[in-house]
């Protein structure tokens, strides 16, 4: 009889946790150095969660390894809802880079996805070319000139840019920094010739009239570039990318504290002052249930390992 009331026990652990949870603080995974989107978002909605759930939301940065290192971390935590990782558009770029710790899938349960962040296309002012079509037309004219920068290997710039030369059939030259910030001056001053950043980032450059913006890299325009065409606007049907983030949990995790998390995120996504501060930065809140990020991110995994199996990038 006690084997059996502690097997009953045991199969009801998971629906006790939900009911008292949580009971302590929640730890914020950031798989990335402060100040950048995911940092930002994680520490406006950690407030709000703070507020609603009666516990601490505690934000840790765990930079290096472009956010393998603070995943892993979180991979390898109890599937218990008290450590999470606010994971980046790199989640979904890591496997076709790196040979990972861990399983971009089966390692983690997705809890919510929480914003977008549009790219732009842009130019340094030197090259003679006002749009996406002269662009591509004076890259076939010139081959071998063109160079793009990037923020480095594997992030939604490179694979933007990657994207961008294979849907254009370009022949363009990779030049990776170490930061966006660290490309800007070879871009203003040509020694590069294009790049793809995030708005926030480019918006110093773009309102100097130090590079000229070309095309935002989602479906839709951005609020904040009214002016500025999308790319399939711009002449290249099709191109659609951003940088993204979301919150994964362990894999294991009780599916009623998925639930929970999912709709304290969107609660504290949907507050209009969270949403004020996130458009400021050029940053789009996502509101969506668990399978929906789970299919985005399985969607956004097929997309990148076709980028980079076309720039024959493999594993390392």
């Amino acid at each position: 009889m006690s084997s059996l009331a502690g097997l009953a026990s045991l199969a009801c652990a998971p629906a006790v946790a939900a009911g008292t949870y949580p009971d302590h603080p929640i730890t914020i995974i950031i798989p990335a150095s402060p100040g950048g989107a995911i940092d930002m978002v994680a520490r406006l909605i950690g407030q709000k969660m703070s507020l609603s759930m009666g516990q601490s939301i505690v934000v840790t940065n765990k930079p290096g390894a472009t956010g393998t290192i603070g995943e892993d971390y979180v991979a390898k935590a109890p599937p218990d809802g008290y450590t999470l990782v606010l994971a980046a558009s790199s989640h979904a770029i890591n496997p076709s880079m790196f040979k990972l710790p861990y399983d971009t899938v089966k390692s983690f349960a997705p809890v919510a996805m929480t914003h977008s962040v549009p790219l732009m296309l842009v130019v340094t002012p030197s090259l003679p070319v006002n749009n996406v079509r002269e662009l591509i037309a004076y890259g076939k004219a010139h081959p071998h000139e063109l160079t793009f920068a990037s923020s480095g290997p594997g992030g939604a710039p490179h694979f933007s840019g990657e994207l961008f030369k294979s849907m254009a059939g370009l022949d363009m030259v990779h030049v990776p920094y170490k930061g966006s910030t660290a490309a800007h001056p070879d871009l203003t001053s040509g020694r590069v010739s294009i790049m793809f950043d995030t708005l926030a980032a480019l918006h110093a450059p773009v309102s100097g009239h130090l590079v000229r913006p070309l095309a935002v890299t989602t479906t839709h325009r951005a609020a904040s570039y009214p002016d500025v065409p999308t790319m399939a606007e711009a002449g290249l049907p099709g191109y659609d990318t951003s940088t993204w983030g979301g919150v994964l949990a362990p894999a294991g995790t009780p599916p009623a504290i998925i639930e929970k998390l999912n709709t304290e995120i969107n609660k504290a996504l949907s507050a209009p002052d969270v949403k004020q501060n996130l458009a400021q930065m050029g940053i789009e809140p996502v509101t969506q249930s668990p399978r929906y990020f789970a299919d985005f991110i399985q969607s956004e995994m097929v997309k990148w390992q076709k980028v980079a199996r076309d720039a024959n990038i493999r594993p390392e």
